[in-house]
């Protein structure tokens, strides 16, 4: 055994394992089940031109000089985006322990409510700070929260207002550039006028639906947004709050204020700044809005015993329902950096929040009064942790860059300067130093903190904050340790058993790709520090960037979507201003499968194209004379097809280069939804399919973990014609010479997560790669053939071959009473979560192993799916009371005094041997969903709250 070999490690079966799989699927040879399987005219000549694969220890001691590259200057910078202080107890305990960042979004609500808790727990945060009635469970980034809130006022638009086409939104020229941008991107293909000016001579006319203020403003003025909301809702106009988390500690919540939306980032709340992100953004907002709310809701319900639990509510995430008609594309959350910013909050509690909150205050006015007894004018009269200084910025930046320190410079006159956490004495007088140089001048050292008052009175935090027991019983680090781990035993997660789920791509995220994330010469790094102090993230990312270029066939490579469904939205919007470079702006109709996923119509219609569905045929594949009747009909304005490949379905369509062919016919270009680029990697590609751009999902094919439903990023790929429009960002030069604004808050997005996927490429190198992808296709083989007899496989390639993943078909059993929803609930007593649930066929599940399974992994699930089948069939429809329908079965059910079931404690708890060796118990029972809708409650509210009367 080659211990060197990160690929032997990655990879789940043995060669011996391999060789018996094959055996059993009836082929003599990887070599031939992948010809059996991928069409010969789509295969790729060539390995992909890759670096050799770097041992697990060579990458480490390649990734730490990489990152001694950067230069970690103490960060000033602001806009957004600052230095914190992460408690080691949740760096350790949540972090760096894959039972919390390898767990799946929480669709299965039973083994799920640890992370459910936590980011209850966040959203209480959320509601209490803000002052608002309901928040989600995260969204992307503070610029993307933004985008989201204009959206939302929009779609919810006075009926007199939609009927009068009212569309001008303000935004106070206070707000974020990179905010400002991302506003634009979103804002044109939708028909929304935007309007940029000084809030305070803001004319409150009825051509105006909405506002956005910056509370404080980019540069530390805290402006009077009471007066403006007061004003501007008399006039109808709703008005949105982009919010400093921290200072809301101090400042009072807007939502006291009559805002509709608050929103903004919690990377304060101990997130690294990681050149970037990953971190999570907030959003809040009135119960009125919570059918247009973005993303996630967490709200309590109860189970089948009447017990509280948890679970996601109102599924206003899911754009399966709402397709076209869906106001948003989001699909994910940062629920990982949610967790961790909730968890801040609890270690540190409303008291702790305050005291870290008053020393910035006062720290930042002491010092103000330092800087202004140097003789220089401080702008901002009312302020909490930024001071807009007058001084010669050149000489300024020399001085500071001296130091190893960052400020701000909007022009050559002015410096702005933000405090943050972990500023100390010692760093102010560094900073009074710098000044003193330019100046000449002396001022006196600051010894402490002066208490200060710089803040409005009218403006001042008056409401109460983090009241629940669950903010106020956890501050010592033994007892935050526990909490986390109480929560941890109830989440199943990858460090447990497999996570088969189709269309996710469940892989090993190898430790060896996940410790850099904790360095310090990562993490500390802010997103607008100059490029030359980031030499280390442009090496890494640069790389990147061009291992996925090769790996996809194409040209060139954007880092800044922060999410598949951003990089989905990004993709259709280089298109877009593609057609309209040659003055095609006509070109506006994307046709999409039937079967596609939820969010491709949502990105099309946000993208200002209008969808038109094609056909699949009865094996389930794209009905390629239906596709081409629908792009000749349209082929004048005719602007995209969106296209997964393999399919949904998991077959790889022989027909995929005669689509792609037909559109480019038409005039249209090929966007590839890169969900199943697992299947694709080393073998063929995007660019050798005839794709014009591609998405690609890091946290599915490229390793990053899921982290209980995000982090995820979503570069995008393009071909030579594409390149040009690459996104571009405010501050730092991105994307191409006419670049589209941008898609997400940062230039490169979550460049921190990024290290996982360049670690993974570069462990693996182009053989690692291709052998990953033939035994995912192997394993998925090998799980249809073991479960051949018992489930039906809905659809086959030509020579009944699995790409990837598999559905099969449980809408027989219906015969028997059982639905796929109780076998979903079943697999839980068996300790597996289920495969996917009813997607993208009601009634099946779609089934995807990954490479990195074992074989025996993999068999004691074909066990349990086999069991489970014997089940359905001593099932009737006559008797409800059976162990699927009561499934799945808790702790407290096997032990308790009564059982009046009509089988056994151990047929319940321990169905097969390998169940007693490893038990995971389910918390609660079936979660009431119709009963959580009915009483929403999306906070630490006690249980008295939400009981019916």
């Amino acid at each position: 055994m080659d211990t060197t070999s990160f690929a032997l490690r990655h990879i789940g079966p043995s060669p011996q394992e391999q060789k018996a799989m094959l055996n059993t699927i009836g082929v003599t040879s990887i070599e031939q089940l992948v010809s059996e399987t991928v069409p010969a005219d789509i295969r790729l000549k060539n390995e992909l031109d890759l670096d050799s694969a770097m041992s697990e220890q060579e990458y480490l001691n390649h990734i730490y000089e990489l990152s001694q590259h950067n230069k970690v200057f103490k960060s000033y910078i602001g806009l957004g985006y600052h230095p914190s202080n992460l408690p080691a107890v949740i760096q350790r305990n949540i972090l760096e322990n894959p039972g919390w960042y390898t767990a799946y979004t929480p669709y299965q609500a039973e083994i799920a409510q640890g992370r459910l808790e936590a980011l209850l727990n966040f959203q209480t945060m959320v509601t209490d700070l803000t002052g608002m009635e309901i928040a989600n469970a995260s969204l992307l980034d503070e610029s993307t929260a933004a985008a989201e809130a204009m959206s939302l006022l929009f779609a919810v638009r006075e009926r007199a207002q939609k009927k009068a086409n009212v569309n001008k939104f303000f935004v106070s020229d206070l707000v974020l550039p990179q905010t400002i941008s991302l506003l634009e991107t979103r804002a044109t293909p939708i028909g929304i006028e935007l309007v940029i000016g000084n809030e305070a001579e803001f004319n409150l006319s009825k051509e105006f639906f909405g506002a956005l203020l910056q509370y404080p403003g980019k540069n530390g003025q805290i402006t009077d947004i009471k007066a403006f909301i007061e004003k501007a809702n008399a006039s109808q106009i709703k008005v949105a709050v982009a919010a400093d988390i921290l200072s809301l500690v101090m400042l009072e919540a807007p939502g006291k204020f009559g805002a509709d939306v608050v929103l903004g980032t919690t990377q304060r709340f101990g997130i690294p700044m990681g050149y970037g992100g990953p971190h999570a953004a907030f959003f809040a907002t009135k119960k009125a809005y919570k059918r247009d709310l973005p993303g996630r809701i967490i709200g309590v319900t109860k189970d089948t015993d009447g017990n509280r639990a948890l679970r996601m509510a109102l599924q206003t995430r899911e754009q399966h329902i709402k397709r076209d008609r869906a106001t948003s594309n989001i699909c994910t959350a940062q629920v990982l950096l949610a967790v961790m910013a909730g968890m801040y909050a609890v270690y540190h509690g409303p008291k702790g929040l305050s005291f870290i909150a008053n020393r910035v205050k006062n720290a930042t006015s002491s010092l103000a009064e330092a800087l202004e007894n140097l003789g220089l004018e401080q702008a901002n009269s009312h302020y909490f942790d930024t001071l807009k200084v007058k001084a010669d910025a050149v000489n300024v930046k020399y001085e500071a860059e001296k130091n190893e320190v960052n400020f701000y410079y909007p022009d050559t006159n002015t410096v702005t300067i933000s405090i943050n956490e972990t500023t100390t004495v010692a760093d102010l007088n560094v900073i009074i130093s710098i000044f003193e140089k330019v100046t000449g001048n002396t001022a006196d050292k600051i010894t402490e903190f002066e208490t200060s008052d710089t803040i409005p009175d009218h403006l001042k935090r008056q409401s109460e904050f983090l009241t629940y027991d669950i903010f106020n019983s956890y501050h010592s680090e033994t007892e935050l340790m526990r909490y986390i781990k109480r929560l941890e035993r109830k989440d199943l997660a990858l460090n447990h058993s497999m996570i088969s789920l189709g269309s996710c791509t469940m892989k090993l995220n190898a430790a060896s790709e996940m410790l850099p994330l904790s360095w310090s010469s990562w993490g500390n790094m802010h997103p607008f520090a100059p490029v030359r102090q980031a030499t280390g993230y442009k090496l890494m990312l640069n790389a990147l960037e061009n291992q996925l270029t090769e790996i996809t066939g194409f040209a060139a490579t954007s880092l800044q979507p922060n999410s598949g469904a951003q990089g989905e939205f990004a993709g259709l919007m280089v298109i877009r201003a593609y057609h309209e470079s040659r003055g095609d702006h006509h070109r506006k109709i994307c046709l999409i499968p039937s079967s596609a996923h939820g969010t491709n119509p949502a990105s099309a219609v946000m993208a200002g194209m209008k969808v038109v569905v094609t056909k699949a045929s009865e094996d389930g594949n794209i009905d390629v004379d239906d596709l081409r009747e629908k792009a000749e009909l349209h082929k004048d304005n005719l602007s995209a097809l969106m296209v997964t490949y393999p399919s949904t379905h998991g077959v790889y369509e022989s027909a995929i280069k005669e689509i792609t062919q037909l559109i480019h016919d038409n005039g249209g270009q090929v966007y590839m939804d890169g969900a199943n680029m697992n299947a694709q990697v080393g073998l063929t590609h995007p660019g050798n399919i005839g794709a014009d751009v591609c998405h690609l999902n890091l946290h599915k094919t490229f390793a990053i973990p899921h982290g209980g439903g995000g982090p995820g990023v979503g570069p995008i790929c393009v071909a030579e014609q594409l390149v040009p429009f690459l996104p571009g960002n405010p501050i730092i030069k991105t994307g191409g010479h006419q670049a589209i604004t941008a898609i997400s808050a940062a230039p490169f997005g979550s460049s921190l997560a990024c290290i996982i996927s360049y670690g993974y490429i570069k462990m693996l190198g182009a053989k690692g790669l291709r052998e990953s992808t033939e035994v995912a296709i192997l394993n998925a083989n090998y799980i249809k053939e073991r479960l051949e007899g018992y489930y039906p496989t809905l659809y086959t390639g030509e020579n009944g071959r699995a790409a990837h993943e598999m559905i099969i078909d449980c809408r027989d059993f219906k015969a028997n009473g059982i639905e796929v929803t109780d076998i979903a609930k079943r697999l839980m007593d068996y300790g597996f979560h289920a495969p996917t649930v009813s997607f993208p066929v009601a009634g099946t599940m779609m089934i995807e192993p990954t490479e990195s399974e074992s074989k025996a992994e993999m068999d004691r699930f074909c066990d349990a799916m086999i069991a489970i089948r014997k089940e359905v069939d001593s099932a009737t429809k006559d008797e409800p009371n059976n162990i699927l329908k009561n499934s799945p079965h808790t702790l407290a059910m096997v032990t308790a005094n009564d059982w009046v079931f009509p089988y056994t404690r151990e047929e319940a708890a321990y169905p097969l041997d390998f169940v007693v060796d490893n038990k995971f118990w389910p918390t609660v029972r079936r979660a009431d969903e119709a009963y959580g809708d009915r009483n929403l409650i999306c906070s630490c509210a006690p249980i008295e709250e939400y009981m019916e009367s």
